[in-house]
């Protein structure tokens, strides 16, 4: 994601999929699909007009704030996969957000006179950069600095205990999409929480975000746990009752663990690379109170304690 700046007030960005995009900011009228973690963290509630679905069934951080404050409620506008363009097109918007999924869909709203602008972060680094292409569409370039500090206050934590484990007892970590066979792979953020986490992806030599393999293949990387993408359609005992995964040593160690349902792409990512350190390393992180920490963090990326979250997330 580039920004270039045209003037004053009107910027050009160019997008994951490399189209220009000029824009009048700050931005007053925006659709967010696709990165509607943002919201609450930069404070964009009165520079959005609408949300994905996504937002009110999957995201429990949306759901605590909007149930709370009733008019900060967004009308929906479909999901990231199947974006309803009638709905888009009542609320007159001034930009929308969404993921590259669907091209289509991007360039039909563009020929119906609507600026659009499509991200995938297919790392950190590249998260980061989308961050703040939010914070200067929507002028809040201080106030995505603060929240991306916080998010590297705990990679720090993270990355301070992990230094002291030597390479040959890191621990061999795989991530599971959509299919239990689908494995997360070097391409994604997915990888890089791994990586910070102080674990070994043995999908890292395969130069893709996801790749179908064979259960063989997983048996043979043999790794010493496994994580669920949260909104997968199955969890851990789909794995533990499955005969053909019973070789796994995570399987047979019970070291499964299905991820809450937290964006990735969402500040919300530090959180859960401290979640998975402290599965894949529970002895280093011992003094680290989880809920403490987590609590913290939520009340001054989100404004919301953490506790109240959970309620509406199970977890």
């Amino acid at each position: 994601m580039m920004v270039g700046v045209a003037s004053a007030s009107t910027i050009t960005i160019t997008d994951k999929l490399g189209r220009k995009v000029s824009l009048n900011v700050p931005v007053k009228r925006a659709v967010v699909v696709i990165s509607y973690e943002l919201i609450p963290a930069l404070n964009l509630w009165s520079q959005v007009s609408g949300v994905s679905r996504w937002a009110e069934e999957n995201c429990g951080l949306y759901k605590a704030i909007v149930t709370d404050n009733k008019n900060l409620r967004k009308p929906l506008v479909g999901t990231g996969s199947d974006v309803n363009v009638e709905a888009v097109m009542k609320l007159n918007p001034d930009l929308v957000i969404t993921w590259t999924y669907n091209p289509d869909t991007i360039k039909f709203l563009e020929e119906k006179g609507i600026k659009v602008i499509g991200m995938y972060p297919e790392s950190l680094a590249e998260l980061y950069k989308d961050m703040r292409m939010h914070g200067i569409i929507f002028g809040k370039e201080k106030r995505v600095e603060e929240v991306i500090r916080e998010m590297e206050k705990i990679f720090k934590l993270i990355s301070e205990k992990v230094s002291k484990i030597p390479p040959q007892k890191r621990k061999k970590v795989i991530h599971l999409g959509g299919a239990p066979t689908r494995v997360s792979a070097a391409l994604g953020v997915t990888n890089d929480i791994i990586k910070i986490a102080g674990a070994i992806n043995p999908a890292e030599t395969i130069m893709q975000r996801n790749i179908d393999v064979s259960v063989e293949k997983i048996v043979q990387w043999n790794p010493d746990l496994i994580f669920i993408w949260g909104s997968a359609g199955y969890d851990e005992s789909w794995l533990y009752n499955n005969s053909q995964w019973r070789f796994i040593k995570a399987v047979q160690t019970k070291q499964v663990y299905k991820l809450p349902k937290w964006s990735t792409w969402s500040p919300r990512l530090a959180p859960i690379a401290l979640y998975m350190a402290m599965k894949i390393y529970p002895e280093v992180f011992r003094d680290i109170n989880f809920e403490k920490v987590i609590d913290d963090f939520y009340k001054k990326v989100f404004g919301i304690s953490y506790y109240k979250v959970r309620q509406y997330e199970g977890f």
